[in-house]
């Protein structure tokens, strides 16, 4: 009997324990609010791979930064860094999916494990897991990835792991992630998908300045053949790669060397790329994709031009001002300015109308505002009143909008009215505040061809007395000008998710405005703002995200932060035709990890149909 008593302690004890550590299951995809995956644990591919794809060829495309990289890594704030590392030389914990709005599958992280409560995330690691020169990926390496970007990386990283408050390696292969509160939604799937890296090669080395020169060793499915400094850099596949079956990679990386070049210039890029020097150019230039590429070969489809991933969330471009200018803080100088850019004149002039403008800061998407606040928008925007915009609540934001000849002189009687509003008036041929200091700014720019874009728009300003300069630099200039924040307006863009986080802090909380590392290009300091970001980052269902996306698209718009520039209809693509490509296409992405090439040579329309059936005929090759 006296055994009895200490036994049922045992197993109370036993119990709790138990309960503690039974509040959550392994599995193989994480979602932002634990809604089900679209693929099951037991899924063999993603839609939009082709499992059959061969491998093999080659593929030569351009870099999507404009001017020569200075470094390879692409996780630090220094100059510009080869983006395509990530994922291609360094696998992720998890990998995204480019089909779902944020779902996460395991890749060096076979299962994760997240707690009922939210305050912890476990990550159990493949035990295939390796780095390319044999040695396993352990908890170890991902702990100290973690600690080095948290440390020498990207001001980002800092901003968007701010809540972990800890990393815990329980085993070789197992560790913890332990969170400082519950209420980032979107901070588990930020931390699965960081790269490894591996300790014992990065801790010779520099880090913090990007790694020179140097091929990193990697554990994705390619290892870096050859580096011309800052001018292109060369993938070779890795045919032992350790993950090359899984579900996540099948039908993917299937080029034997994948080569990126680097332009400082888009026109020069888009005249090679029409010389057959590379073979892939995704076209950020509305003129140039519309008429740059004229010519036999795109006539009879040697040449491939098209909008890919048409459903995919758009970048919001736009014409951004600086508000530390003392110039724009009076919203209706931005408000005036905002009317006197036509884009309805460019777009047909310049466009062929192929472009749609911008009204939204996410664009494409179901977060965009475009219908008057509900309920719970309006629960959200109340307490800020007489801090936002009047227009918030009673107004659906519409750009300014001509009738696309050229003449917009109403538009220029009200900006004319509001600038008066402002206090500035007309002296002469210019307008002047009270200090006779006139209305002038200028416009910083590093690419060839913007310029025509606002030639006419200095035009029109200076018809009513405003002064427009346009100052072309060379993109190391420019990078260091706007890390230092010295400029009055820029063409920038924010890239656009279905499920935004905390990364929206970078891009428009006052913590970043003046941190040259982060992304905040407005240097806006908002309160208001700052607190539509807490609560979207908190929203612990995807209803009350979207109500607070909403919200915040709407105070953005109506401050007149920027001029809304406009989006394509889908990814700008532009390849000579000798590739092939799966025949579900991912919804997110142009995803042309899932082409394979087809053809050494360029095929025309006719040529590229008979390949393809003479490939699918029975005993043909794939």
């Amino acid at each position: 009997m006296r055994l009895a008593f200490p036994s049922l302690i045992f197993t109370v004890l036993a119990l709790l324990l138990s309960a503690g550590v039974a509040n959550a299951a392994p599995q193989h995809a994480l979602t932002v609010y634990g809604e089900p995956a679209r693929y099951p644990a037991n899924f063999s591919h993603f839609a939009y791979a082709n499992p059959q794809a061969p491998k093999g060829g080659s593929m030569r495309r351009s870099a999507i930064e404009i001017g020569r990289f200075d470094h390879v890594l692409p996780y630090i704030d220094k100059g510009i860094g080869v983006s395509q590392l990530d994922g291609m030389i360094y696998s992720p914990l998890a990998q995204r999916s480019l089909d779902e709005p944020y779902t996460v599958y395991g890749l060096v992280a076979e299962k994760m494990e997240r707690a009922d409560d939210g305050l912890w995330l476990r990550f159990y690691l493949n035990p295939k897991a390796r780095f390319a020169d044999g040695t396993p990926i352990t908890a170890e390496d991902v702990r100290y990835t973690f600690n080095l970007l948290m440390t020498q990386g990207s001001l980002r990283y800092r901003t968007q792991f701010a809540d972990v408050k800890g990393v815990e390696v329980e085993s070789p292969r197992t560790l913890r992630f332990d969170f400082k509160n519950n209420e980032n939604r979107t901070l588990p799937l930020d931390v699965a998908t960081l790269p490894v890296f591996p300790e014992h090669w990065w801790k010779t080395r520099d880090f913090a300045n990007g790694g020179g020169y140097e091929a990193p060793l990697g554990s994705g499915p390619y290892r870096v053949s050859k580096i011309d400094s800052g001018r292109s850099i060369t993938f070779e596949r890795n045919a032992d790669w350790w993950g090359k079956d899984l579900p996540v990679s099948r039908g993917l990386y299937n080029f034997d060397h994948f080569s990126i070049e680097y332009f400082g210039d888009t026109d020069v890029a888009r005249q090679v790329l029409r010389g057959g020097a590379y073979d892939y150019n995704r076209e950020f230039s509305a003129t140039g994709y519309s008429i740059g590429y004229d010519s036999p070969a795109l006539s009879d489809g040697r040449l491939q031009k098209a909008h890919l991933a048409r459903q995919a969330p758009q970048p919001s471009q736009g014409f951004v001002f600086n508000l530390q200018n003392p110039l724009f803080k009076d919203r209706r100088v931005r408000q005036a300015l905002a009317m006197l850019w036509d884009f309805e004149w460019s777009n047909r002039q310049m466009m062929r109308d192929l472009y749609i403008r911008q009204q939204s800061f996410f664009s494409n998407t179901e977060l965009a505002a475009r219908q008057l606040p509900d309920a719970g928008e309006r629960a959200i925007l109340e307490p800020l009143r007489g801090q936002i915009p009047d227009e918030v609540f009673a107004q659906v934001f519409e750009a300014p909008k001509t009738d696309g000849s050229g003449l917009i002189r109403d538009k220029q009687l009200q900006a004319l009215a509001l600038l008066e509003q402002a206090g500035w008036k007309a002296e002469g041929d210019q307008l002047v505040n009270a200090e006779g200091e006139p209305l002038a700014f200028t416009f910083l720019i590093s690419q060839n061809g913007m310029d025509r874009l606002l030639l006419p728009y200095k035009r029109t300003l200076a018809q009513i007395g405003i002064n427009l300069n346009i100052r072309l630099i060379d993109s190391s200039q420019y990078v260091n000008r706007l890390m230092s924040r010295d400029y009055d307006m820029i063409v920038t863009g924010f890239p656009v998710t279905t499920s935004p986080g905390g990364e929206l802090f970078n891009y428009f909380g006052s913590a970043a405005a003046n941190d040259p590392g982060s992304n905040n290009y407005m240097a806006l300091k908002n309160p208001a703002v700052d607190t539509l970001i807490t609560g979207l980052v908190k929203a612990t269902t995807q209803v009350d995200m979207l109500h607070h996306a909403r919200a915040l698209d709407r105070v953005l718009q109506w401050n007149y932060y920027w001029i809304p520039n406009y989006y394509p209809p889908g990814t700008s693509t532009v390849w000579w035709n000798r590739f092939g490509m799966p025949a579900v296409q991912a919804s997110n992405d142009d995803a042309i990890e899932s082409w394979w090439e087809v053809s050494r040579t360029p095929l025309t329309n006719e040529q590229m149909a008979a390949e393809r059936i003479r490939r699918s005929q029975p005993g043909g090759p794939h």
